[in-house]
C-alpha cells in the first residue's frame, strides 16, 4: 500500500479526529502478523474514529520486511514503510513527522498493554483536555504483572524523574503513548535520542515546555522475550538525562509550541511553565554521586572496617562532587557562597549519619551495607538541596 492510498484512508468526509498506531519493529517477522491481525480486528470492532495502523521496519534483517508488505496488501488501512536507522526513536520520529492523521499513536510489537486504554489515552486529546497522553503502569488503577527486578528499576528510574525534574508523569517507559500530530511535530527535530530514551527526553521537552500529559492506568504483562537489555539502557538513559538537565539549564529546551491548531488551543502557559532547571542538574549530580559512592564503600571495603571505608567513600565522592558542582554551576553563571565552615558540617553530617545507618548490620553483609549506605546519602543529598545556597 502506497502513502497516497494511506491517506486516502484518512481523507473522508469525516470530521472526526484521524489518529495513526505506529508499531515500530527490528526482526519480528514471527511476532508482526500475530500483533497487527489482533490489533486490527480490536480497531475495526471497537473504535470509534478514523484510524490506520502504521509499521516501521528500521533495520531488520530477517524476513521482518516481507511480512510488513505482505500485511500491508492484506488490510487497506495498514500502511508499512522501512528505514534503515535502527532504534524506537528513529521509527517513530519518521513516522509521527510524516502522518498524515489529526493525532499520531504508537504500541509495542508484543501488545504487552491491553488494547482497552487505547481509546481513553486518544479521547484525551481528541477533546483537547491534553497534548500529549500515555499509558501508565504506575498508577492507581493499572493493573501489571513482570518480575521484581523490572519493578525495582522502573519505580526508581521513574522516582529520578519525578523528584529530579519535577515531571508530573509516572511511567516514562510505557510502551503506549499517544500524541496531537500538530503539536508534538515539532519535537520531532529537537529530541536527540533514537533508541529508548526518547519516550523519555519527550516527555521532559514536552511538561518543560507547558504541554499536558493525560496518564490512563494500563493492564500490562512483561514478555519474557523482551529484546531490552536493562543494565545497558540504564547507563544509556542516565546519560540521556545529564545531556536533558544541561539543555534546560542553558535555556536550549525552550521550544515554541504553535499555540491555536485546528482541534483546541494549547496550554496557554507554553513555553513559561518549566521545572527547575537547577534541581534537575542538582539530581543529575547527586545521582551520578551515589553511584560513585557507593562503588568507593565497596571497594574500600575490602581493605577496611565499615567506618573507615564509609570515611574514604565520603571524601573521595566530596572531592569529585565538588568539581562537578564547580562546573554546573559556572555553566548556569551563578557562583559559589557556601562557606567552608558549612561544607564541613554537611561533610561531617553525612558521615554521622551514614555510619550510624550502618551500626547493627549483620558483618559480612555487604550488599547490605551497600544498599544502607547508599539510600542514606541520596536522602541526605535531596535534603541539602533545600538547605545549600543555590547562587
Amino acid at each position: 500500500m502506497d502513502t497516497r492510498s494511506a491517506i486516502a484512508v484518512l481523507d473522508g468526509p469525516v470530521t472526526l479526529a484521524t489518529v495513526d498506531i505506529v508499531v515500530p519493529v527490528l526482526n519480528e517477522q514471527r511476532a508482526l502478523p500475530g500483533c497487527i491481525r489482533t490489533l486490527h480486528a480490536f480497531l475495526d470492532d471497537s473504535f470509534p474514529l478514523p484510524w490506520r495502523i502504521t509499521i516501521v521496519d528500521n533495520g531488520s534483517i530477517d524476513g521482518t520486511w516481507r511480512v510488513a508488505r505482505g500485511l500491508s496488501r492484506e488490510f487497506p488501512q495498514v500502511y508499512a514503510r522501512r528505514l534503515e536507522t535502527r532504534g524506537r526513536g528513529a521509527a517513530l520520529k519518521a513516522a509521527w513527522r510524516d502522518s498524515p492523521a489529526d493525532i499520531v499513536a504508537y504500541m509495542d510489537v508484543d501488545l504487552s498493554t491491553g488494547l482497552g486504554a487505547l481509546f481513553p489515552m486518544v479521547a484525551s486529546l481528541a477533546s483537547g483536555h491534553s497534548e500529549l497522553a500515555i499509558g501508565t503502569r504506575l498508577a492507581r488503577g493499572a493493573r501489571t504483572r513482570r518480575s521484581l527486578r523490572r519493578e525495582l528499576v522502573s519505580r526508581g528510574y521513574n522516582a529520578l524523574l519525578r523528584y529530579g525534574f519535577g515531571a508530573g508523569f509516572s511511567d516514562a517507559q510505557c510502551g503506549f503513548k499517544a500524541a496531537r500530530t500538530d503539536v508534538i511535530r515539532p519535537f520531532m527535530d529537537r529530541v536527540e535520542d533514537d533508541g529508548w530514551f526518547f519516550d523519555t527526553e519527550l516527555l521532559l521537552l514536552a511538561e518543560h515546555n507547558g504541554l499536558r500529559v493525560h496518564e490512563v492506568p494500563v493492564d500490562w504483562v512483561e514478555d519474557l522475550d523482551s529484546r531490552v537489555r536493562i543494565v545497558r539502557t540504564a547507563v544509556e538513559d542516565l546519560r540521556g538525562l545529564a545531556r536533558v538537565a544541561r539543555s534546560m539549564s542553558t535555556g536550549t529546551a525552550a521550544l515554541k509550541v504553535a499555540k491555536e491548531t485546528e482541534l483546541t488551543p494549547t496550554h496557554p502557559d507554553a513555553v513559561v511553565a518549566r521545572p527547575p532547571a537547577r534541581f534537575a542538574s542538582f539530581a543529575v549530580l547527586g545521582v551520578a554521586s551515589a553511584v560513585l559512592y557507593a562503588l568507593l564503600y565497596l571497594l574500600s571495603r575490602e581493605l577496611w572496617s565499615p567506618a573507615a571505608a564509609n570515611l574514604a567513600a565520603l571524601t573521595l565522592t566530596g572531592f569529585a562532587n565538588a568539581e562537578a558542582r564547580r562546573w554546573t554551576v559556572n555553566l548556569l553563571g551563578g557562583h559559589r557562597t557556601t562557606p567552608h565552615a558549612r561544607a564541613a558540617l554537611v561533610f561531617l553530617t553525612d558521615y554521622a549519619i551514614t555510619t550510624m545507618a550502618l551500626h547493627g548490620l549483620p558483618p559480612g553483609e555487604r550488599l547490605s551495607e551497600v544498599a544502607t549506605v547508599a539510600g542514606t546519602y541520596c536522602l541526605l543529598t535531596l535534603l541539602r538541596f533545600w538547605w545549600v545556597p543555590k547562587r
